[in-house]
């Protein structure tokens, strides 16, 4: 009660004008500098995890304190409370998800208070994402999506004084060059972080490379991005962690017998000395907090003040250390303002290394389950956001749900979240988490489509058991089924889908009564022997669908055999499929199998059971596809448990060891798709599949339950292994975006250490990954973030599964064993094949391929007598989007606004510039007025002034241009404007933000 009457009093105090700075926010609000001092800028942060060792609750309640001490909402209040006091108090907020939380909470009083505190720069929100998102499994939609809704609810509720200028990437495990360029894009000056190599930040105290230019993209321009590494970690120097729950004495002074002020002075200046000489200017920046810290704030700054009183009062005596509050903005304006330059950096930071034995590489597969449910919570919050939009949801019983799933996805890019690295419990409350929300916005999606179509009752309801053929509404029956795809993707698709059902004789048809092919094709036995699956459908219906945003298909049983059906009231045009059946052929060791379709043959080696040779787009390539294991130490004593693999950490035991037991075969042939089933072992199988008229081969695998009988750890990969020549050179995708050339046991800027040379050269697949010569190319697409290498010449391999029993002893405390249904956990998921000559603009088709990938068609499905038929002049126009623009967002933006994203999915090789018009576009989505904006959506893209840097080899010239601005004149227009006013240019790689008013 007494911080409370403390606080109000305060809060009447600041509303009055009698405490505060009238000095204003963001870089205005930079302290004073000394030019002939080192500048130490103290950053008081609190690094807060929205869910790792606890749920995200639990550590904003500040509940299972005997796990963690943690409470959000009291650091949030102690915080405020104490920069209510001196107007020279600074912190930094990062995590926006905790913040609101918190803050909607609070009373009219202090959340005056709070804005105060905003607008006069004491308090700033750094980073402003929803959460601190990981960089390595992370899909670029994702991270800006988090972003948009962190930095949305920050402006809508401080104006630009809510706006983060600075990206605080501090506790990711590694760091994208993707992220880089989202940042540059979204307007921000620079980032600041902690984790990289141990050698590489060894190496660059050495030659004064710890702060520098990278360059974020090869495709845009302008990509130019500040980036510097703290000293050490994020916490504050040894001995000067003041938080309460950290034990170092505090400063004392007056006439105290223990007064300690000289050693305390002395000892920080030291550390000063020792910090600037690994960095080219004479500013320092030195974070003063951690991990859940300032839940006593009053500790932390009584002592920081009397830190920063004693050590300037030591320039009477000659010191030249000038130490003041700051935030990382300031900080890196005083760089700005120095005749300085800086090297240059192209690659990327991964993978991140803490010794020698620890490569941060397994959290790039841990929890595959996961990482595959968080890319379907993407899935479905784009396909809501889009029938949201068509059909004009705006009321809180809309937007109250797709806030909700908005902001889970937020809350699942959190780098103790989609990397898997979280304990068990809280991966639970994630998957809660997310359920419950993908379960709240189906209303949206549902509501929608009865405004969209003339099923007016329709349940639209979502199956999210499709992965293992399950849906509640073909359990009993598939008769009278409505089958709804959206397509979420800007132009026309073509795809097959497939619908779990019994055994029966079906008819298809599409809206306009024309019968649909189709194919019955039976569920694999691995799948249908999972024990907690419910055995009523073993078959599933495949049929090829085209889709340009919303199409339903009528699906009914017949009564009668196929041949006795009355074929009036069909469309003369009708075609019709026998019903698929089993094609078995003898194996014989003499004899190869071959499967094929159009456009791929596959060829299986029959006394292995094996892929052997692919034979697609011209190319003949051997390849030969295998399962193989990493294995863990034996046993649990000292060094072998403390060398074993863990959710973060790769470290197997010796090289790999494939499986080479006879693998079974089954095969069926259809008319439209063609399987070889194959059954690996007890634990592993596979589904080898072609789709007619589709140019990539797919391989969908099941593992599970990894056995530990032996008391090891075993990490799973599929292989590929090729007569390409790739000579240890291969590429990985950044967040799904632009291609990294890897080379194997080489690093950018350093020799890497290694001692542990496997996991070394293991990094984050978030999309693709391919090996080259000069002839053929081959590439995999996976369907969720994955660890991949090329371990030997001509091989591809993906980690696509891990259970283990110990720890890594990075914090977790716990092996990542993940268990369900009293077993070892079984996962599910796909890889895709692409065999192509190396030739101008190969990858195009990749890159198409990829997007379908990720965003297929989602499939509703309804009971009617009918089927459901989109009305005229519901939807949007797409179609002067050329191929290789995409839809990347459409969603509400207000209650009378949208956001409108649009990307050229192409890279500089791939493509060229492209101008269209989206007059039509503007138009059909109901516009009165577009203006353009950063990539987040939240600044004018026109106010974009971001601070540009100069690389060494640029040398000094005060005369240079110091700002980024937008690199092409900003859209604004209205609907009274001529169409020439709509024209849009995308070059390779660039995206373009709109907010259109309707």
């Amino acid at each position: 009660m007494k911080y409370f009457s403390v606080l109000v009093f305060t809060c009447a105090l600041l509303s009055s004008g009698i405490i505060g700075s009238d000095a204003g926010c963001g870089f205005e609000s930079c302290p004073a500098l000394r030019q002939d001092m080192i500048n130490v800028h103290l950053v008081p942060h609190s690094h807060d995890d929205v869910g790792w060792l606890k749920t995200f609750d639990q550590y904003y309640y500040g509940a299972e304190n005997q796990i963690q001490h943690a409470g959000v909402q009291y650091i949030l209040d102690s915080v405020v409370q104490e920069l209510l006091k001196d107007s020279n108090r600074r912190f930094i907020q990062v995590e926006t998800s905790f913040f609101f939380k918190w803050f909607n909470e609070q009373s009219e009083t202090i959340k005056l208070a709070v804005n105060k505190l905003v607008q006069n720069g004491q308090l700033e929100f750094t980073g402003g994402g929803w959460s601190m998102n990981d960089e390595a499994a992370a899909h670029y939609q994702s991270i800006i999506d988090q972003f948009s809704v962190g930095l949305k609810y920050l402006s809508d509720t401080f104006g630009t004084c809510g706006r983060p200028n600075i990206g605080w990437q501090i506790d990711p495990f590694g760091h994208s060059r993707e992220m880089a360029s989202i940042f540059a894009q979204m307007g921000y000056s620079g980032e600041f972080f902690a984790r990289i190599d141990y050698i590489d930040k060894r190496k660059r105290m050495e030659d004064l490379s710890m702060e520098m230019i990278w360059q974020s993209s090869e495709s845009l321009s302008n990509s130019d991005f500040f980036a510097g590494s703290l000293y050490g970690h994020y916490s504050a120097p040894g001995g000067y962690c003041f938080d309460v729950y950290y034990g170092d004495d505090p400063i004392i002074d007056g006439d105290s017998f223990d007064n300690n002020v000289g050693s305390r002075v002395n000892d920080f200046l030291s550390h000063v000395t020792t910090v600037s000489k690994a960095y080219r200017t004479d500013h320092v920046m030195v974070p003063m907090g951690d991990d859940f810290q300032y839940e006593n704030a009053e500790v932390n700054f009584k002592n920081m003040d009397k830190l920063i009183k004693y050590i300037n009062a030591r320039q009477t005596e000659g010191s030249r250390v000038n130490i003041f509050y700051s935030t990382p903005g300031c900080y890196l304006k005083a760089l700005h303002q120095l005749e300085q330059t800086w090297p240059n950096k192209t690659q990327d930071f991964f993978p991140y290394s803490s010794d020698s034995h620890a490569y941060w590489t397994g959290y790039f597969t841990s929890r595959p389950t996961q990482k595959r449910f968080e890319r379907d919570g993407n899935h479905f919050l784009q396909v809501v956001k889009q029938l949201s939009t068509f059909a004009n949801l705006t009321t809180s019983q809309h937007t109250n749900p797709l806030n909700t799933l908005r902001q889970i996805m937020g809350v699942m890019q959190h780098h103790d979240a989609i990397t898997g690295t979280e304990k068990q419990t809280v991966a639970r409350d994630y998957d809660r988490l997310l359920t419950d929300a993908i379960v709240g916005a189906e209303t949206n999606a549902r509501d929608a489509l009865r405004i969209l179509t003339n099923l007016t009752t329709g349940e639209f309801s979502s199956c999210l058991e499709l992965n293992i053929s399950v849906c509640a509404l073909t359990q009993e029956s598939a008769n009278n089924l409505v089958v709804t795809l959206f397509n979420p993707l800007a132009h026309t698709s073509t795809q097959y889908v497939r619908v779990p059902v019994k055994d029966k004789n079906y008819v298809i048809a599409d809206e306009k009564g024309r019968e649909v092919s189709f194919e019955l094709v039976p569920v694999p036995a691995e799948v249908l022997a999972l024990g907690h699956r419910s055995n009523v459908t073993q078959h599933e219906l495949v049929f090829k669908a085209s889709v340009e945003k919303i199409a339903s298909f009528y699906i009914r049983i017949l009564p009668t055999p196929r041949s006795q059906v009355d074929r009036s009231g069909l469309s003369s045009r009708s075609s019709y499929s026998k019903k698929w059946r089993p094609s078995y052929r003898a194996l014989s060791d003499e004899n190869d199998l071959e499967i094929q379709n159009s456009l791929i043959k596959l060829v299986f080696d029959n006394s292995t059971g094996r892929l052997k040779t692919v034979v697609m787009n011209g190319v003949t390539a051997n390849i030969e596809q295998t399962f193989a294991i990493y294995q863990g130490f034996l046993g649990n004593n000292g060094e072998e448990k403390n060398r074993s693999s863990g959710a973060y950490v790769f470290r197997p035991d010796g090289d790999i060891k494939e499986l080479n037991d006879k693998i079974d075969l089954t095969v069926y042939n259809g008319d439209r798709v063609q399987e070889v089933h194959q059954h690996v072992n007890e634990w592993i199988s596979q589904v080898i599949r072609l789709y007619d008229g589709v140019n990539r081969v797919e391989f969908e695998w099941l593992v599970g339950s990894i056995p530990v009988d032996d008391d090891t750890s075993k990490e799973i990969v599929t292989r590929f292994k090729s007569d390409i020549s790739s000579n240890g050179v291969f590429y990985t995708d950044s967040n799904g975006r632009e291609m990294l050339e890897r080379k194997r046991n080489k690093r950018e800027n350093f020799d890497p250490d290694l001692t542990e040379e496997i996991s070394a050269n293991y990094y984050p697949v978030t999309t693709r990954i391919s090996i080259q010569d000069e002839k053929k190319r081959m590439t995999l697409l996976n369907d969720r973030a994955q660890g991949g290498s090329s371990q030997e010449d001509g091989v591809l391999e993906l980690m696509i599964h891990r259970r283990l029993l110990s720890d890594d002893n990075f914090g977790v405390a716990e092996a990542l064993n993940e268990q369900q249904f009293g077993t070892g956990l079984v996962a599910r998921g796909k890889v895709f094949l692409i065999v192509n000559y190396v030739s101008e603009k190969l990858t195009r088709a990749e890159r198409l391929t990829q997007e379908e990938i990720h965003l297929p068609f989602w499939k509703f499905f309804s009971k009617s007598n009918s089927v459901a038929t989109v009305l005229p002049n519901k939807l949007p126009d797409f179609t002067d989007l050329p191929q290789s623009i995409n839809l990347l967002t459409l969603e509400p933006y207000s209650s009378n606004e949208i956001l409108l994203r649009l990307e050229h999915v192409m890279d500089h090789t791939e493509s060229n510039v492209l101008s269209f018009n989206i007059r039509t576009l503007f138009d059909t989505l109901g516009g009165q007025e577009i203006r353009e904006t950063t990539l987040d959506g939240n600044l004018p893209l026109d106010e974009m002034k971001r601070l540009k840097f100069h690389h060494d080899a640029d040398g000094t010239d005060s005369s240079k241009v110091k700002y980024f601005t937008a690199s092409h004149k900003p859209l604004t227009a209205n609907a009274t404007m001529d169409d020439s006013y709509f024209s849009v240019t995308l070059y390779p790689m660039q995206i373009r933000t709109f907010i259109i008013k309707r």
